[in-house]
């Protein structure tokens, strides 16, 4: 199975693009609902749970990993390489930097993210070392995860709280906006609205997702491993708020979601 991991239901716009670019495997998905957001918790405290959750995956017989989490990307990927040394773990900013790199065109680039994942200042090392000519503006949209989370993804609150978010970014013309969060491709439509038409919006989950494919391609003797079929499994620590309408955006249909918190205590 591909193990795919998030701080809750973001995680499935990743999961969609993995339908997409890999429809022969299974997956199984854990969200931590009961924890999340990751993006405005410390850096131990993301490494502990990413650590778990990590762990849990490859019990379930997941044979490779995907951070669906770009504050868990940022502030844990290497620790669980180091931890978990030969199982493939993929997070969403050092596969999907390049492209951002290239589609910059005017080498202005906005990043949005978490508060985590803006401290970290990932994205702008990992597109630094690609370009050292970029100019990379970055804002924290701490109220973009719960504002998914319940389901608030249109209307005039979700506009009026991007644009504000946003003011900075557009004022700064870049060309390309890196969406550093996984839940916010279901706030593309109203991020767009804020940033105008001519920002080229960018979903690192896609380029993530293309380039496990080559590794894939490349590596027969993981590929062979990984169970095909259609029976994903989608399992969330704490009980997710407006999942069938959200699970609906990413997949135009309903999962079932089994509840359960392995860490608890």
């Amino acid at each position: 199975m591909i193990g795919i991991f998030d701080s809750g239901v973001g995680g499935l716009t990743v999961t969609k693009e993995v339908f997409k670019y890999l429809p022969a495997y299974q997956v199984i998905y854990f969200g931590d609902t009961a924890r999340l957001p990751y993006g405005t918790k410390g850096a131990d405290f993301v490494k502990k749970y990413s650590g778990k959750i990590t762990g849990w995956l490859l019990n379930k017989n997941a044979k490779i990993i995907i951070i669906a989490c770009n504050t868990s990307s940022a502030w844990a990927a290497d620790f669980l390489r180091e931890e978990y040394k030969g199982v493939p773990i993929f997070d969403m900013i050092s596969l999907a930097a390049k492209d951002v790199a290239v589609a910059a065109k005017n080498k202005k680039i906005g990043i949005i993210g978490t508060p985590g994942t803006i401290k970290s200042k990932a994205w702008a090392n990992e597109l630094k070392k690609i370009d050292p000519k970029l100019k990379i503006y970055s804002q924290a949209c701490p109220l973009f995860v719960p504002m998914v989370e319940m389901g608030f993804t249109k209307g005039a609150v979700a506009e009026k709280i991007a644009k504000e978010y946003l003011k900075k970014i557009k004022d700064s013309n870049v060309d390309v906006l890196v969406l550093a969060c996984t839940h916010y491709p279901l706030l593309e439509n109203v991020i767009k609205k804020a940033v105008g038409k001519k920002v080229k919006i960018i979903n690192p989950a896609e380029s993530t997702a293309k380039k496990i494919k080559e590794f894939l391609k490349d590596n027969p003797e993981v590929e062979k491993e990984i169970t095909k079929g259609e029976n994903h499994e989608f399992f969330f620590s704490d009980e997710p708020y407006d999942l069938e309408k959200i699970s609906h955006l990413c997949f135009k249909k309903k999962i079932e979601p089994i509840i359960i918190d392995p860490f608890n205590g």
